[in-house]
């Protein structure tokens, strides 16, 4: 199972991230990765096969720190176990960060659609469509971040919570607002799919996002 760290505050995120993510090792994994933002506004990332270490040592020759960020370590399903499918996975314009626990199973059909109109992938894993989707909408539809998740997940096929942040100037506590209409939004789902009794079919995941401007 995938395990999944995010932090915004004025603490050093790296350190708090990896030692989330150590705490979540009992859980099996095959490579890991950050997505961190600094007060520029700059997105540094890095990724790494295999166990942390690995990930420890990535950072440590090439260091990035932050105000904000999310860290993943990654059970294989959709792709190898390589770096390059390694989480976090960026959307088509590279404003867009997703990291995600379990299976999306109409992944294709919107890969291919997103293919289609020019969109370039660049692994093998379902969660990269994610991220491609929700900046889609934020470029073609000038959907505020927020409303294109709203979108996304409207489309993608399971059980699902989010978890986003925005790179604005506001305080954690307006982030919380506003990540926490997203979880409202999945509630919603989770109580029509279970007045339906709907199949579930082991689809659930989760979603970890930050956006921030260019």
């Amino acid at each position: 199972m995938c395990g999944i760290v995010g932090y915004v505050g004025n603490k050093q995120v790296v350190p708090l991230i990896i030692d989330g993510l150590r705490k979540l090792e009992y859980r099996g994994y095959d490579s890991a990765g950050v997505a961190v933002v600094d007060d520029e506004h700059n997105l540094s990332l890095r990724r790494a096969e295999g166990k942390l270490r690995n990930l420890e040592e990535a950072i440590r020759l090439n260091p990035l720190d932050g105000n904000y960020g999310i860290g993943h370590t990654r059970w294989a399903t959709h792709g190898r176990p390589t770096e390059e499918n390694a989480h976090p996975h960026r959307d088509q314009s590279g404003k867009v960060v997703v990291v995600h626990n379990g299976i999306i199973e109409n992944y294709l059909p919107l890969k291919e659609r997103l293919q289609a109109i020019g969109h370039e992938f660049h692994t093998e894993t379902d969660t990269e469509v994610v991220a491609h989707l929700i900046g889609h909408y934020i470029d073609t539809e000038s959907l505020s971040l927020e409303l294109a998740v709203r979108k996304t997940v409207a489309e993608l096929r399971g059980i699902f919570a989010l978890r986003k942040t925005s790179r604005t100037r506001s305080s954690p506590f307006a982030k919380g607002r506003r990540s926490l209409s997203v979880w409202v939004t999945a509630s919603s789902l989770l109580r029509r799919i279970f007045r339906r009794f709907w199949l579930i079919r082991g689809t659930c995941f989760s979603l970890a996002i930050a956006k921030w401007r260019s």
